[in-house]
């Protein structure tokens, strides 16, 4: 019966996984792709049920072990006790056993529940049987260990079928073995014995196979949640997509959840945030070291667009928003684009413009000068028209000699006549300090155009609006291993707080938020390993003296 439980179980579950397999490859067709969920469910089921299979199996197998070390036991105990009476002795010595045994054996096997109780001679002649038909005739098995004083424990098939027997012996009162005593049970009584225990096994399988369903249900219902309903195949597309997705995208993304711990930052977000590659990730972002504004618009968490920031030696555009999935706050998304050689360009771009502007203004000024000297000599004023133009000539080429006398550096001296013409489109006094000096190339072009454009610009916003007099003046010179630049005007100045804040990324005189300039101008001065000092000038104004030292 073991055989048979076992041998169905293991065969139903193999069709069921053959009819899975033929399901998922394709062999059959389906309406919808299985969910994780569900093939975790399926897959549960299989292993609960195989394995509730298989203890069933094991707890035949063992019942019917016990049952057979019973009936042994039973049969052993039964057999010892008659062998043991005196009785039986006592008629084993009477001519005809038979008559006074007979009717013993038959009651004991009534009252033992036992199949068959034979007392027979040592020779195997049967003296009692069930069947009288049998009586007299030689006892079938195996009684050599019982001759000798032993016990015989066998399973034989015998005259009712195969049956667990004991044959032990019947001793005289000196000891001889005067005859022998078997009892045995049907193995077909022990199978029904162990039929009755069926019900209460299988009450427990089903309320096992129940349990273990629903416990599976509700793993697959939650893992439903939170899969969303995907298949593996689908979430394994998924993730390679997003994944390549994310590191071949330019733009810089860092997703924040909802405790302030990073989730996701893909290649290029490292890079400008300066995180090394196998920076390990699930860190809260205090724990990083992360630029002081990008962590400070992480931890407020509130909505940017399109936000300049400074990260190190870059400028970054930032867009941060909260994400929300069915109304619950996920987190922040954090994308950042680089901004730095644009921003430097269109620095380039301005004050190209800006020169533009002022050759504009100059070449209309140039024209009504000369139309006037014209005028001058056609009225027959010779002598006054030649005055002026000389005047005119040697004040615009004063300027010039001064800064090509004094710079080298060609962008630097364009930058600064430019800067001069814009001031005097302005009405502002552009002045070049006589002790500046610059020869050759001793710092980049651009880093020398970022912080004297920008100081420049500042001193002019600062003195626009003023009342006259309104000048700036601009110093730049070697000083020995450093490169010194200082710009001095005669605006309002700045007091103790606004000089501390001044080079901060959105500080401005004009409008809150907007002011980079002198922000790139220390990003300068730190790349450099520099310094700069805000004072306040002799006549008012502010002095600004940036110092970089020059790369050995």
């Amino acid at each position: 019966m073991s055989q048979t439980v076992v041998g169905v179980s293991v065969r139903g579950i193999i069709a069921f996984i053959l009819f899975i397999t033929r399901t998922r490859t394709g062999n059959m067709p389906m309406t919808r792709r299985w969910s994780i969920a569900r093939e975790l469910f399926v897959l549960q089921v299989l292993v609960v049920t195989l394995l509730v299979a298989v203890g069933m199996a094991g707890a035949v197998l063992l019942a019917r072990d016990d049952a057979r070390n019973a009936a042994i036991e039973e049969v052993t105990a039964v057999a010892e006790t008659i062998a043991r009476s005196p009785q039986v002795a006592d008629a084993l010595r009477t001519p005809d056993p038979t008559v006074r045994l007979q009717p013993y054996a038959e009651s004991v096997r009534v009252a033992t529940g036992t199949d068959f109780v034979v007392v027979m001679a040592p020779d195997r002649t049967r003296y009692t049987h069930p069947n009288t038909r049998l009586i007299g005739q030689p006892f079938v098995g195996s009684v050599d260990a019982a001759l000798d004083g032993g016990t015989v424990v066998e399973e034989y098939t015998g005259s009712l079928g195969e049956s667990v027997r004991t044959v032990v012996p019947v001793r005289a009162a000196d000891g001889r073995v005067v005859g022998l005593v078997s009892v045995g049970i049907t193995t077909e009584a022990i199978n029904r014995k162990l039929l009755r225990q069926v019900p209460a096994v299988t009450v427990a399988t089903v309320a096992a196979l129940a349990l273990a369903a629903a416990g599976a249900w509700l793993l697959s219902r939650r893992l439903r949640r939170q899969t969303h309903g995907l298949g593996p195949a689908e979430m394994r597309r998924m993730y390679e997509y997003y994944d390549g997705v994310l590191h071949s995208v330019r733009e810089g993304l860092m997703v924040v959840d909802r405790d302030g711990r990073v989730a996701l930052v893909n290649d290029e977000g490292r890079r400008l945030l300066g995180l090394a590659g196998d920076a390990p990730l699930d860190r809260h972002t205090d724990d990083l070291d992360l630029p002081s504004e990008i962590a400070d618009l992480l931890r407020s968490r509130r909505t940017a667009a399109d936000e300049p920031v400074l990260a190190g030696d870059r400028v970054l555009v930032a867009n941060q928003r909260v994400t929300r999935f069915e109304g619950r706050i996920l987190g922040t998304v954090l994308t950042l684009r680089d901004h730095t050689e644009l921003r430097a360009l269109t620095g380039e771009l301005d004050q190209v413009r800006g020169l533009t502007d002022a050759l504009r203004a100059q070449a209309h000024e140039a024209a009504n000068r000369l139309h006037t000297v014209l005028t001058m000599v056609e009225l027959g004023r010779t002598d006054e028209a030649v005055r002026l133009g000389t005047a005119e000539l040697a004040l615009a080429q004063q300027l010039t000699d001064q800064v090509v006398g004094a710079v080298t550096e060609p962008a630097l001296a364009a930058l600064l006549l430019g800067k001069s013409a814009q001031a005097s489109e302005r009405g502002v006094e552009f002045v070049v300090d006589d002790e500046s000096r610059i020869d050759g190339q001793p710092l980049p072009s651009r880093d020398l155009l970022t912080v004297v454009g920008n100081l420049v610009d500042n001193a002019l916003e600062a003195v626009a609006g003023t009342d006259p007099p309104r000048s700036v003046t601009v110093l730049v010179a070697r000083s020995g291993a450093e490169v010194v630049v200082r710009v001095t005007d005669t605006g309002p100045g700045l007091t103790g707080a606004q000089a501390a804040a001044a080079f901060d990324r959105g500080w401005t005189t004009k409008q809150q938020g907007r002011g980079l300039g002198l922000a790139l101008v220390r990003q300068v001065v730190e790349r450099y390993s520099g310094s700069y000092q805000v004072s306040t000038g002799a006549a008012g104004g502010a002095v600004v003296t940036v110092r970089l030292p020059v790369p050995g």
